[in-house]
């Protein structure tokens, strides 16, 4: 029978990443990590299943041999064997580059892969600490290029203040950007697919620029859809309510203060509970998974259901597909 399933976490270092993440990880082998992949299928980046008789299989591979047993028969029809989410936790000691993603179209067309539709919860975050989302007025392609030529860009952009809390989805062709002092649980498509368009004149250790992808950028641009909204998180105790509702996941987030059982009877995918503070267990019918603050558990389609049992009260994602 398969069981809520816990994989490695796959530390990325990245020219702006801090030192938060090495909690995860419990050596000190890792330096400026800025990104924690806690669910991924990427070709080279494929979770590793930490514990259990499955121990050791990768993401992909388990995708292989129970098929909708762990995605669920829709999910499987419109996927295959490609898992299609990723989630990872980032943290931005340094500003993030200037950036967009392209839409499935456009992914497809240019690297065979899917688009990169995202959301971000901010876990973490220091005083007037910021993001990027979007134009703060109507732009159009002649203006964004001059800008671009002329490192004005920022002019342009909506600057988002973040609290500990809040969220924002990001769909594909929104520039953007992760200011320094974010922490932020990032749910999305499994894409790697990034186009930087400005990087800030920032050199990596040899003293040299960061490739910028100007051309590829500007046709992924949504010109039309300009403006983003940043939404704080309103908690009701035990309570599931939805924040992100796309074509691509769904996700609700729960504050947990006593023992509920989460009915999966209905869902035909798989589900992932990405803890954002606290201690859960949970507990099914092979027995008990314990998912700390920062961790994400893949709950497969075959379950019908699973007790949460907080060992303190506890915030919480629940993402899935419909």
């Amino acid at each position: 029978m398969l069981y809520p399933l816990k994989f490695e976490p796959i530390p990325m270092p990245k020219i702006w990443g801090g030192q938060k993440l090495k909690r995860l990880y419990n050596t000190d082998e890792y330096d400026n990590i800025g990104e924690s992949w806690l669910v991924s299928a990427i070709a080279g980046n494929e979770s590793i299943v930490k514990s259990g008789f499955l121990k050791d299989n990768s993401l992909s591979e388990l995708v292989e041999v129970y098929l909708n047993d762990l995605v669920g028969n829709e999910v499987y029809r419109r996927y295959g064997n490609d898992f299609p989410l990723l989630v990872k936790v980032i943290d931005a000691a340094d500003d993030l580059s200037i950036q967009v993603h392209p839409n499935d179209k456009i992914a497809k067309e240019r690297h065979n892969s899917f688009g990169k539709n995202e959301m971000w919860y901010i876990l973490d975050c220091d005083k007037e600490a910021f993001v990027y989302a979007g134009f703060n007025r109507k732009i159009t392609e002649k203006e964004y290029l001059k800008a671009v030529e002329n490192n004005t860009l920022e002019e342009y952009l909506q600057k988002h203040i973040v609290n500990k809390g809040d969220y924002i989805y990001i769909p594909a062709g929104c520039v953007h950007s992760i200011g320094r002092g974010c922490t932020i649980m990032e749910i999305q498509q499994s894409s790697d697919i990034t186009y930087r368009i400005y990087d800030f004149d920032r050199r990596d250790k040899n003293g040299n620029r960061r490739e910028l992808h100007t051309e590829e950028a500007v046709k992924a641009i949504d010109f039309e859809n300009w403006q983003k909204t940043l939404s704080p998180t309103v908690f009701i105790d035990n309570e599931a309510r939805k924040i992100v509702e796309t074509p691509y996941f769904k996700t609700s987030i729960l504050c947990l203060s006593k023992v509920q059982v989460l009915d999966l009877s209905t869902i035909d995918s798989f589900v992932l509970i990405s803890v954002l503070d606290g201690k859960l267990n949970i507990n099914h019918p092979s027995g008990k998974t314990v998912a700390n603050s920062w961790e994400t558990i893949l709950l497969p389609a075959s379950l019908d259901s699973v007790i949460l049992s907080p060992e303190e009260k506890s915030q919480i994602l629940i993402t899935y597909i419909e």
